[in-house]
């Protein structure tokens, strides 16, 4: 059960981090996503996890920062 709690936090900070628009570096964004932050400079500049599209908006010193952008799911007619 405590997983499913950890993981509707996670997705409420995605959300508010996507709403407010907020630009959030690689190690934030590996740290939402619960992995290494190589991980998250290996996928390239624009990829998807779970309902947000991620997009590496610039780079500011020796950081990458992204920006979250809430993707509605496609619904089957």
């Amino acid at each position: 059960m405590q997983n499913l709690v950890d993981l509707i936090t996670t997705l409420h900070v995605a959300d508010a981090i996507a709403n407010a628009g907020y630009l959030i570096s690689s190690s934030e964004l590996a740290d939402l996503m619960d992995v290494n932050a190589s991980a998250v400079t290996s996928r390239g500049d624009e990829w998807t996890w779970r309902n947000w599209a991620i997009s590496r908006v610039r780079r500011e010193g020796n950081q990458i920062l992204w920006q979250l952008q809430r993707v509605n799911p496609q619904s089957e007619a």
